[in-house]
């Protein structure tokens, strides 16, 4: 059934747009052989987990659809993984986060099970108030083939940057805690020898552009206080203002690279308003 909740926060123009966009992918589903693969790029706080789920629970409803809304945020390391990372190649990969804090070899052996069809296995959960994943008796267990597998993630399908783009520091976290460059060349490697690779399974690309990078902040802000609400009493994880506020600037370089980049390569782009609105797709 689709979340009640979530569909009242849901304006009627978003949700027309959404309803109609999940036609397409029922039409476009149709036309090749299953699964068909969506992936979903877009900034912190843009509303990628809600548009997943809406259009997950929407095909669901009304199609005989088997549907898996994944995000690439579950494929983080372990605490102690990306401690193991920030020791032996770069202090800021102890925060989770950039291309290289991911499983990448469990979400490519994911990925290719989807694309087989394959059954009885089982999709991972990450707990972001306990900051690692979720023991894996909790993990989704895939018990039918999918027939369309929707993954989002903040930086997911991006490409790379050249090393010219790479040189200067866009922001205070970069200039004094990467002085040499090298965690931002670390992550682009990554980009290019891990992700890229496995954005071949893709079909289809959604763009949610946001308005600008500062819109990150307010937005992330606000997933915060919602992170909060549903910690269960288990509140260490929750981070302050500040702590957000520093906390986003490892995501601006990749962020920016997107919001110039990522509209020519999306098949649907959905243009956001400060308030997060759609202004036009």
């Amino acid at each position: 059934f689709i979340d009640s909740k979530m569909n009242s926060r849901l304006d009627p123009k978003t949700k027309n747009i959404y309803q109609e966009y999940a036609q397409k992918l029922i039409s476009i589903s149709k036309k090749q052989v299953p699964p068909l693969f969506v992936g979903i790029n877009g900034c912190q706080g843009s509303g990628k987990s809600t548009l997943a789920k809406f259009l997950s629970d929407t095909i669901k409803n009304d199609h005989d659809l088997k549907v898996l809304s994944v995000s690439l945020d579950d494929f983080y390391l372990s605490q102690q993984e990306r401690q193991k990372l920030s020791h032996d190649i770069h202090p800021l990969l102890k925060t989770r986060g950039v291309p290289g804090t991911h499983n990448v070899e469990l979400m490519k052996n994911t990925l290719e099970k989807l694309a087989q069809r394959q059954t009885n296995f089982k999709v991972p959960q990450f707990d972001k108030t306990s900051d690692n994943p979720f023991p894996e008796s909790e993990w989704i267990l895939i018990a039918e083939p999918i027939d369309i597998v929707i993954f989002e993630g903040w930086c997911w399908g991006i490409a790379p940057q050249n090393k010219t783009q790479l040189q200067k520091p866009v922001n205070q976290l970069e200039a004094e805690r990467d002085k040499l460059g090298e965690w931002r060349n670390y992550i682009n490697n990554q980009i290019q020898t891990h992700y890229q690779p496995l954005y071949r399974y893709f079909n289809h690309w959604l763009f949610l552009k946001a308005p600008s990078f500062d819109c990150v902040y307010k937005w992330r802000l606000e997933q915060e206080k919602h992170l909060a609400s549903t910690a269960n009493g288990d509140e260490t994880s929750i981070m302050s203002a500040g702590e957000i506020r520093q906390f986003i600037q490892y995501f601006q370089r990749i962020t920016e690279h997107a919001l110039a980049t990522f509209s020519e390569q999306a098949d649907t782009t959905f243009y956001l308003d400060k308030k997060r609105q759609i202004t036009l797709s």
